[in-house]
């Protein structure tokens, strides 16, 4: 029985690589000095490149770096969903707009993290990342 591609050992390191974009996936000005919802994608970066660090570069077999994919990534949903409510208008007032690029961002941001949490938890990707 032939592999589906989506589990080859290269497939599964470029998606593993990939999966920092996701978190990083904010209109330009939240990444200002003076905006406070930086520190939160740059946190769970350094958590996804910790553990993309520990599968792909040491093949270790623990699981807590899969732990550590799934925390960042379902922490990025949590917070886009507690973020989006207060970002979904700019503007004063009556004369608030839709900001459609951070609404669409948000939840493209969302669907693909939904997307690694599924991926991430199958056993054929987690048996190829570490074995190839």
């Amino acid at each position: 029985m032939q592999r589906s591609p989506l589990y080859s050992r290269s497939v599964i390191v470029t998606i593993l690589i990939l999966q920092i974009i996701p978190l990083m996936m904010f209109p330009i000005k939240s990444f200002s000095p003076t905006s406070q919802e930086w520190w939160l994608p740059a946190l769970l970066a350094v958590l996804i490149v910790v553990a993309d660090f520990q599968i792909i570069v040491r093949r270790t077999v623990a699981p807590w770096p899969w732990y550590l994919i799934g925390f960042a990534q379902g922490f990025n949903i949590i917070s886009r969903l507690m973020m989006v409510w207060v970002n979904a208008t700019s503007g004063p007032g009556a004369d608030a707009t839709v900001n459609w690029t951070y609404l669409i961002l948000t939840f493209v941001s969302m669907a693909v993290s939904t997307f690694m949490l599924w991926y991430t938890e199958k056993p054929q990707v987690r048996i190829a990342a570490v074995y190839g």
